[in-house]
């Protein structure tokens, strides 16, 4: 693939180290994984739920885009291409009885500085937890990737599959889910 197929906008950074590789260096394929590995990380701990086969997966990830780079064409971005391959892996690599957990439950929101904040956060965390937690699965999903990923609805649908309507969709039902439960906590609702 040429650098003028990659899409405009794209990370410069990105550019540059995606170029350098189609040129023969390797070893800075270690910046690509050092720019996106605590993302795919944490959508192993999503899955798996234990640091060690987040880990495993993460490492299972990358050997997978580097031996698979030259298939990357540059019709979407970079990290769109990676989070496609890591979701792919994950889906295919959990038992039946492991399900997805969203980044919603690990500890998003910092402990205060008294005990008065510091219970009023535990309690909106562990609120929006069990929210998360009862929304359906593939909501979950699109929930996370959208909030926690930062993807837009067009890049959950390369990453996931789902159509680009049912991901918004999955994402609007989610937020009115949270929102009606989420009521007592949330000043100005969930947007």
């Amino acid at each position: 693939m040429k650098s003028e197929q990659l899409i405009p906008g794209e990370d410069d950074e990105e550019r540059i180290i995606l170029e350098q590789i189609r040129g023969g260096q390797k070893e800075v394929f270690g910046l690509l994984v050092k720019k996106h590995q605590q993302a795919v990380f944490n959508m192993g701990l999503s899955f798996f739920r234990n640091g060690d086969d987040a880990s495993d997966f993460a490492q299972d990830v990358f050997l997978k885009v580097y031996r698979g780079l030259d298939r990357f064409e540059g019709r979407s971005r970079f990290s769109t291409w990676l989070y496609k391959i890591a979701y792919n892996t994950a889906v295919n690599s959990v038992s039946r009885k492991k399900e997805y957990r969203s980044l919603a439950e690990d500890d998003f929101v910092p402990g205060g500085d008294n005990p008065e904040r510091s219970a009023v956060r535990s309690a909106l965390k562990d609120a929006v937890c069990e929210a998360v937690g009862e929304l359906p699965e593939r909501y979950r999903i699109c929930i996370d990737l959208f909030f926690f990923y930062d993807r837009s609805f067009k890049e959950i649908e390369a990453i996931t599959g789902f159509p680009v309507n049912t991901v918004k969709s999955h994402v609007f039902r989610a937020k009115k889910i949270l929102r009606r439960r989420l009521g007592d906590f949330v000043e100005g609702g969930i947007e």
